[in-house]
């Protein structure tokens, strides 16, 4: 147990209870939290919360008992807090410093010659709103460059970052598409798209943002925005549209501390994070050898063949109804709805993938907003997890996504050891084939991307992409006004035409059937194949045909009276035409009727493989018998017990072969019904002694 400062249990209660979509009389000292709608962001939430009030707790610790009364428990067990003692900058503001695991991750990934790498992690959205007054949005956007730290980022080809007195970044673009006509208005704006959506900013020159506006007719503007995440995260850019809207509308300064230090707060974070590490790095390390890779996709092309990725996106909006009745029928059932969305996502990706075990690449925004001006900074806080998920046996949806939330939580409480050092980690271990987890999903649950002031002045968010070097698909979940945002980002190239199409549509429908039915929580998921695939698979499996019942040699025959020079067998340099082993067969035939073969009786085939063989099986049916063969390396015992099993009376050997081919032919193969037995071939049985399938 962690030595906490001493918060009263009333105060516990008060700040767990705001995060509950129901009145706090409702919520009991022993009722599990988590049931009651409390999701990970939220312990989290509460983590940073306390830690401000000097209490050192973690998320293992709470989330291993999601109660009112063990939370009260841990917290109020230790003396009154104290004002933590505020420490000088550690780090000289100028100096470089070193970058994250993500940070770096990203770093390499932008480099050329990496497999889908030569892109930055890059995210670009436009707001459609009135009209702005440029010169007014250009002095807000110097002003938010200026203000915080990381929009003057540069990164040095030694994988390093520092802080420099200017931003790098270009001052505010401006279109005036006012007076085109709309085909033209229309077309120049799918250009900026094209252009700003993708790039790859020059973050060693310090161009890590980007900021455009589009006038436009009636009164309206788009604002465009483009960045570099290799500086913020999701968080970070809602901070940064926020304090762009205020000081675009009153000047007001961010609230941001000015002269906050990214490198002091990653020190901070190292200090505080050294006793668990070990422990951490020890839980994913003894996982190494099981822990599987991401899914594995059909690719119409490998990764490495791809220079430039280029990324497209699908989304969907689960209306604020399906939503609502989602979350509901989640928390009935003790589940998160990320969770939930999680296991929706993994049962599909298992459904297109060829193993059904799979990780999950999970960001997590893993702000410590206890540290002062780390509530209100832009930076990368994020750090990476890997789910693993196993759809490998059927299960209702239900339990499928208990177990995942129990992983999940299992994982959190190690996950101050990062993904990126795990897959590094594994790739070591794993050797030449590595340890790739290219498929993400991003939960941007709890605050909008746009509060209201925010989309009042900017406009409403319309159209957003991102890309990240390295990954083939991401998903990402945002909520607005009340709806869910499903959004994927995938690389086009990689997958075969349709497919991420048919994916998507899958995940949609079967949230929809989670929203809407009770009784999809209690069946497995279910992924019908897309109609495409449906009509192909039966107009492939349509083979019904209507034929006349016929026997097994008769074709060779019809084809000797017809043709007997085509080919019928390649023996080493020897091509024996259709008439030439008609002959041998109706040869063999005539000494087997000679030596009173009885039809449907059944004939022993002893002889190494080659044309002899062949036109000995021929020969027996010909004569109306059934053919059983028999391998020449077979032991004694064994062949007898066959004979016997068998009925044989005739053996066609090396011997018997000889005076047969001498024998006068049967002028044409002897009548017998088609559903005679046409051979019996005998396998050795679990316990060894032979068995014959007719």
């Amino acid at each position: 147990m962690s030595t906490c400062a001493a918060i009263a249990p009333e105060t516990v209660r008060e700040q767990v209870c705001a995060l509950l979509p129901l009145p706090a009389a409702e919520v009991a000292a022993e009722d599990n939290l988590i049931a009651l709608g409390l999701d990970s962001l939220h312990v989290m939430r509460l983590v940073s919360q306390w830690r401000r009030a000097g209490a050192e707790i973690g998320f293992a610790e709470l989330i291993e008992r999601p109660t009112l009364a063990a939370w009260q428990g841990l917290l109020g067990a230790a003396p009154a807090p104290t004002a933590p003692t505020p420490t000088a900058p550690r780090h000289d503001p100028a100096a470089p410093f070193a970058l994250t695991d993500v940070q770096h991750a990203y770093w390499i990934g932008r480099q050329d010659g990496q497999p889908l790498g030569g892109v930055g992690c890059h995210a670009y959205l436009e707001l459609d709103g009135d009209a702005l007054d440029p010169a007014r949005l250009d002095a807000a956007w110097r002003a938010l460059l200026a203000h915080h730290p990381m929009l003057r980022a540069r990164f040095d080809d030694q994988g390093r970052q520092r802080i420099a007195a200017q931003s790098g970044c270009a001052p505010l673009t401006v279109h005036d598409l006012r007076t085109l006509d709309p085909a033209s208005r229309a077309r120049r704006l799918e250009t900026i798209r094209e252009a700003l959506s993708h790039r790859r900013l020059a973050v060693e020159r310090g161009e890590v943002a980007g900021l455009a506006l589009s006038l436009l007719p009636e009164g309206r503007g788009r604002v465009h925005l483009d960045l570099d995440l290799l500086v913020a995260d999701v968080e970070s850019l809602r901070i940064l549209l926020r304090d762009l809207a205020r000081l675009y509308a009153a000047d007001a300064p961010p609230a941001a501390p000015a002269g906050w230090s990214f490198a002091d707060y990653l020190a901070a974070v190292e200090t505080r994070a050294a006793p668990r590490l070990e422990a951490d790095r020890d839980y994913w390390r003894a996982r190494a050898a099981t822990l599987p890779a991401g899914p594995q996709l059909p690719l119409r092309q490998a990764p490495e063949t791809i220079d430039r990725p280029r990324f497209r996106r699908r989304r969907h909006w689960l209306d604020v109804a399906d939503w609502r009745r989602l979350g509901e029928r989640a928390q009935a059932r003790g589940l998160t709805p990320a969770l939930v969305l999680a296991t929706a996502y993994a049962e599909v990706l298992a459904r297109w993938s060829a193993a059904p075990r799979l990780s999950l690449n999970l960001p997590l925004f893993d702000r410590h907003d206890d540290l002062p001006g780390a509530a209100e900074a832009v930076a990368d806080f994020t750090s990476l997890l890997l789910l693993e998920v196993d759809c490998a046996t059927p299960r209702d949806f239900a339990a499928r996504a208990a177990t995942v939330q129990r992983q999940f939580h299992a994982d959190m409480a190690h996950a101050g050891y990062c993904g990126v050092r795990v897959q590094r980690d594994l790739a070591h271990l794993r050797g030449g084939d590595g340890f790739a987890a290219p498929v993400v999903f991003a939960c941007n649950l709890g605050a909008p991307l746009l509060d209201d002031d925010t989309r009042a002045t900017l406009g409403a968010f319309d159209y957003m992409i991102s890309q990240t070097p390295q990954v083939w698909l991401d998903h990402q979940v945002y909520e607005q006004d009340g709806a869910l945002l499903l959004a994927w980002d995938a690389v086009e190239a990689l997958f075969p035409e349709g497919m991420i199409d048919a994916m998507f549509a899958a995940y949609t429908e079967l949230l929809t059937r989670l929203a809407r039915s009770e009784r999809a929580w209690s069946e497995p998921a279910m992924l019908p194949l897309p109609e495409a695939q449906r009509r192909v698979r039966s107009e492939v499996n349509a083979t019904a045909l209507a034929l006349a019942p016929r026997l097994l040699h008769a074709g060779l025959f019809a084809t000797a009276h017809r043709e007997p020079g085509r080919p019928a067998l390649v023996d080493g340099e020897q091509v024996i035409g259709h008439g030439e082993l008609a002959d041998a067969a109706l040869r063999i035939a005539g000494w087997l009727h000679a030596a009173g073969l009885a039809p449907g009786e059944a004939v022993a085939v002893s002889l190494p493989r080659g044309a002899t063989q062949v036109a000995a099986v021929f020969g027996v049916l010909a004569a109306g018998g059934c053919y059983v063969p028999i391998g020449v390396e077979q032991p004694s015992a064994r062949r007898a017990r066959i004979l016997e099993r068998a009925g044989v009376g005739l053996v066609l050997d090396a011997e018997m072969i000889a005076q047969a081919r001498a024998h006068a032919p049967l002028p044409a193969p002897v009548a017998v019904a088609p559903s005679s037995p046409a051979y019996v071939i005998f396998t050795s049985g679990s316990t060894g002694e032979p068995k014959g399938v007719e």
